[in-house]
């Protein structure tokens, strides 16, 4: 099915597709399978779109850092960001001037 996509071969008519979900009309139910139809609009309906939620703990910023150390994060692989976090966090426990 990629493949035919990749191809351009899709028998969607995606631009219909939108237009009917932009006016609200839901799709027919397919006449072969219904009871599949409603698995799939229950499955659509339960799952919640976008990023999961994250703890409030954390905000997110624009911040400006060298290109090579942010290199040298980045190159450690995945969980960077995790680690770059915990290298300011030490430098702060390092650096405080609170007793």
């Amino acid at each position: 099915m990629r493949a035919a996509r990749e191809r351009g071969e899709s028998q969607s008519d995606w631009k219909t597709v939108r237009e009917r979900i932009e006016a609200g009309i839901e799709p027919e139910e397919d006449e072969d399978s219904p009871e599949g139809t409603g698995a799939i609009r229950e499955a659509i309906a339960k799952r919640r779109a976008g990023r999961p939620a994250g703890s409030s703990t954390k905000e997110q910023v624009s911040l400006r850092i060298d290109r090579d150390v942010l290199a040298a994060f980045r190159a450690t692989g995945p969980g960077w960001q995790t680690r770059l976090n915990a290298a300011l966090r030490d430098w702060l426990e390092t650096h405080s001037s609170a007793p």
